[in-house]
């Protein structure tokens, strides 16, 4: 505990001085001095006093010292001894320097956990009950909660939720479960909850996230998106028909119409037939999604499939000198509507013509696999593939980065798998643009 340098040789100081003292006392004595060597053993008592204070200082300190550590308490400032370069001191800091950190850490998370909307509650074992060892502020309000620190306490107030956390025993679950808030009408939930272990601390943490408010988010995005497309849409043709008639009917109400004039009128007709007919196409692909009837499905081969989409295209890939790589070769039987899929094959085949249209060796790869009760087709190119940015984009109804496409093909493509109750996605493969579609047989 006395390991500073300082402090020992303080400490020997004094008692060699003492043991001095002492000596000189009796000396003092012995050779016949009368009031001397009583002066020299009141000045070795009062040394002998000073030293005992010494001592008990130095302990009382470390005492504190040790008993703030212990208790983690580190509001003590033991600044003006750091002098000393005394290790428990230094561990003192350290330790102080990590409560503060750890303190700064606790703040920010919790802050991070009371701000998203997802009700968080995590629960702590003790012996047989269990305490409330976090709630979040969503939690808190949205269930209308007292932050309790209880969990008997909490299945008073939300019976539907703890019973089922009750009955799997506080195990791991995942499922939707219906919740009354404030007394009105049910609301679906997503349960999540998982328990762990830390540092022989028992842990049961539970999330929920409303499902209406996800779908609503959802709706209310997609609805802004399909708004601002349609406004963009309408606005590029109105605008421009608008601006034509009132050019045309300036030309009209003069007294005569010259060569020029006429020239004008007809442009002018052209244009607005141009500009009607990309907005009728327009409300076309919108129909197109919005009406997307169901499929009707019949057992085929994907490779018959494949090879009729395949001579629909291939003026087209002749056109563009385009290699096709066909290495479908196994009979995979799949339970599909042929016009819908046809569509989205050729829907797939465009986009990868489009991909290819600044490449040398244009190739585009057609492959599938089958897996389970799953049918994966692949249809590759070695385009210039997808920015990075709109990757996430690409699905969206009408959007597009060609000036002379619909911005559909690929949303239709979706709806159509999706509607067969598979998926399609993109991706990057070998240096390789990729739409994988997943059919699953049921």
């Amino acid at each position: 505990m006395l390991k500073s340098l300082k402090t020992y040789q303080l400490l020997f100081l004094r008692l060699i001085l003492i043991l001095a003292g002492i000596e000189f006392s009796i000396y003092l004595h012995k050779i016949k001095f009368v009031f001397a060597p009583i002066f020299g053993f009141l000045i070795v008592f009062f040394m002998i006093v000073e030293l005992y204070f010494y001592v008990k200082n130095i302990i009382l300190l470390y005492d504190k010292t040790i008993s703030s550590i212990i208790q983690n308490d580190f509001t003590s400032d033991f600044s003006k001894h750091k002098s000393s370069k005394n290790d428990l001191f230094q561990l003192y800091d350290i330790l102080k320097n990590k409560q503060n950190e750890q303190i700064s850490k606790d703040i920010i998370y919790t802050s991070i956990l009371n701000n998203i909307e997802t009700g968080i509650i995590i629960l702590q074992k003790q012996e047989n009950d269990w305490d409330i060892f976090l709630m979040n502020d969503y939690f808190s309000s949205h269930f209308n909660v007292p932050k309790f620190s209880k969990w008997k306490y909490l299945k008073n107030q939300l019976p539907a939720l703890c019973e089922i956390i009750d009955k799997d025993d506080f195990q791991e679950i995942k499922t939707a479960i219906d919740i009354s808030i404030n007394e009105q009408n049910l609301q679906t939930f997503v349960l999540q909850a998982s328990r762990t272990v830390i540092f022989e601390r028992d842990y049961y943490i539970v999330l929920l996230d409303s499902i209406q408010n996800v779908v609503e988010k959802k709706e209310k995005d997609a609805w802004i998106n399909l708004m601002k497309v349609i406004s963009h849409e309408l606005l590029n043709s109105i605008t421009p028909i608008r601006s034509i008639c009132q050019n045309l009917q300036d030309l009209v109400e003069q007294d005569s119409l010259s060569t020029e004039d006429l020239e004008d009128i007809k442009n002018s007709v052209e244009t607005m037939l141009r500009r009607s007919d990309h907005l009728q196409k327009f409300v076309e692909g919108y129909r197109k999604l919005a009406m997307l009837p169901s499929p009707k499905k019949q057992k085929l081969e994907l490779k018959d499939l494949v090879n009729n989409s395949l001579d629909i295209m291939e003026p087209m890939f002749k056109k563009e000198n385009i290699e096709i790589v066909n290495s479908i070769s196994r009979h995979y039987s799949i339970t599909v509507d042929p016009q819908q899929m046809e569509q989205v094959l050729i829907n797939l085949l465009t986009n990868s013509i489009n991909a290819l249209q600044k490449i040398n060796q244009k190739q585009i790869f057609i492959s599938a696999e089958a897996k389970e009760n799953r049918t994966f087709i692949k249809i590759a190119d070695n385009g210039n593939g997808i920015e990075k940015e709109i990757e996430n984009k690409i699905f969206l109804p009408f959007f597009t980065t060609r000036n002379e496409g619909a911005g559909i093909g690929l949303t239709l493509s979706k709806n159509i798998i999706e509607a067969h109750g598979g998926y399609i996605n993109y991706k990057n493969e070998n240096e390789k643009t990729v739409f994988e579609i997943c059919l699953i047989e049921d």
